[in-house]
């Protein structure tokens, strides 16, 4: 054991003692039952759309008990950072509203990044050395990399414990002796596993849960020679997670194997263990296996994918809800977004992320919204992602409301459900402005069904010589059959398929060149409805583009 003067001779002079901090930071003063939540995102990387879900757990938890949910973030791995990461995560909780209570600059449990809050965790990796909890280690890479390649040449679980620790159990002189040749060091707990233990704790989603005692002597402290001085993700989350007063920390299953270990660290630094509950990861469907949605293979794994999409937040956070109870799959929107979540409620098998029942939630989510929100909602969007789609839609504002009526309204039996993410606008909706929308001019295009150019020319023509902007729209469509028999169209597809060699095709064909002519595109709304939007003016210049 080292001598206190040796341990405090590490660490800055001024450090305080671990009853400072404890005073700094007490307890909360909730009611019982009140959960204090966490999500600790690292911004090595953007957020993966598993850490909203959790996130959104996190949220829902604490705001239902009464409680507190923080957002910390674990940037204690700095050579790894991805610049932007941290921006991106406040955008992406700010777009799906689930802010956090505590983060940044905002609440009384901060800082709330671990790089900034290197003297606290000094403080207590000193207080371990102080108690012979944790010993300094001097074994360099290659010696490290040695223990790995024995134990896994002879089988054995590979670590840092038992006699293949180097500097476990040296000497206080053989210690010092390696401090007075500089060399540099990491702080290394002092695991009491032995051998065969077993460690139990219970879940809040998966019940008592048994696991192998860890025998590992985990780094808590990063080498010496590095600076800032800052914690492994073991031993900050553990002083974190007790000073900021959380009590529940919910995340991936893949962190149950490490419960024993942070089990040890609580209760090596004298501290209540927090509950854990472990959430199944997000799988995707490939073929007839499942996988963990990963986001190096799928585009939606990453939260940016659904903001910059522009899905509706409502939708993404329903579809998410009965991901993690399946009960709120069957109800009604508005209901489940307030409906509290239930831990028990949540499985143990991974949910899927199945993107095409996504789209159809939020296509019947956005059929509930007028016009104005959803022009509203776009130009926000687009501010971002498609700045020319502001401009249109700040200028010609009533025409896009015009545009969304069509096939659209509480009148509508079955209405439009085209529109389900805000970057669907311009394929859906983009031909009713004449800035976005592309002449119809090649009388070859395949669009129109391979008709002679000389027959399109002159239908064309007709229709735009003799055009009338009827209201009815039997009577205005009688304008397009009178025109395909005067043309020597079939009246319908069976005369057609009849006899194939007599018509150049049937009012069907006749109808698309119209359709074609006016959206751009084989399918549309309903044609009349189409071009009383566009108006008298537009439909004859868009018709007489197939007669130049």
């Amino acid at each position: 054991m080292l001598d206190r003067a040796v341990v405090d001779a590490l660490f800055p002079s001024d450090l305080p003692e671990p009853s400072f901090w404890e005073e700094q930071y007490p307890p909360r003063g909730l009611a019982e039952g009140a959960k204090v939540t966490r999500l600790g995102p690292s911004p090595t990387g953007f957020l993966h759309i598993g850490g909203l879900y959790v996130g959104m757990i996190d949220r829902d938890i604490a705001s239902h008990s009464g409680g507190a949910y923080i957002v910390r973030v674990e940037d204690t791995d700095q050579a790894r950072e991805v610049p932007g990461a941290v921006d991106q995560f406040n955008r992406a909780f700010a777009y799906f509203g689930i802010q956090p209570d505590e983060a940044d600059e905002t609440g009384a449990y901060g800082p709330y990044h671990q790089s900034q809050r290197e003297r606290i965790y000094l403080t207590y990796v000193r207080e371990l050395l102080r108690e012979d909890k944790a010993y300094l280690c001097f074994a360099t890479k290659e010696e490290l990399a040695d223990i790995t390649a024995r134990q896994q040449a002879t089988k054995l679980p590979t670590g840092y414990y038992g006699r293949w620790a180097l500097w476990r159990d040296k000497t206080a002189e053989d210690v010092q002796a390696a401090l007075d040749e500089g060399r540099p060091y990491v702080v290394r707990f002092r695991s009491p596993g032995k051998a065969g233990e077993r460690t139990r704790f219970t879940d809040a989603i998966r019940g008592e849960l048994e696991h192998e005692a860890n025998r590992n002597d985990v780094v808590i402290l990063k080498a010496s020679d590095q600076s800032p001085r800052l914690p492994t993700y073991h031993f900050a989350h553990a002083v974190d997670d007790h000073l900021m007063r959380v009590n529940l920390v919910i995340r991936g299953e893949e962190w149950i194997s490490s419960v024993p270990t942070h089990l040890q660290l609580f209760d090596a630094l004298g501290f209540e263990r927090v509950e854990y509950a472990h959430i199944a990861p997000l799988m995707k469907q490939q073929g007839g296996s499942r996988r963990k949605l990963s986001k190096r293979k799928d585009p939606e794994a990453s939260v940016e994918y659904f903001i910059e999409a522009g899905f509706p937040p409502e939708a993404v956070r329903y579809y998410l809800r009965g991901l993690v109870n399946a009960r709120l799959a069957e109800t009604p929107l508005p209901e489940a977004l307030e409906s509290p979540l239930s831990l028990a409620e949540c499985g143990v098998a991974g949910p899927l992320v199945d993107l095409v029942k996504l789209e159809d939630i939020a296509a019947d989510y956005v059929a509930t919204l007028s016009g104005e929100e959803i022009v509203d909602r776009i130009s926000t969007w687009a501010a971002t992602y498609d700045p020319e789609l502001v401009e249109v839609l700040s200028s010609a504002r009533e025409e896009a409301l015009a545009a969304l009526q069509v096939e659209r309204g509480p009148e509508v039996a079955n209405p439009r459900k085209d529109l389900r993410k805000w970057s669907d606008f311009r394929t859906a909706y983009g031909f009713f402005f004449p800035s976005l929308f592309d002449l119809v001019t090649d009388r070859s295009d395949e669009r129109l069904g391979g008709l002679l150019p000389e027959l399109i020319s002159a239908f064309a023509a007709d229709f735009a010589d003799n055009y009338a902007d009827l209201e009815d729209g039997q009577e205005w469509f009688a304008q397009i059959r009178e025109l395909a028999g005067k043309h020597g169209f079939a009246p319908n597809p069976k005369e057609y398929k009849k006899n194939p060699d007599a018509y150049p095709g049937s009012i069907k064909e006749a109808a698309q060149l119209i359709r074609v002519s006016l959206t751009g595109s084989t399918r549309s709304p309903d044609l009349h409805a189409v071009a009383r939007t566009l108006g008298k003016d537009e439909v004859l210049r868009r018709v007489r583009a197939l007669t130049a």
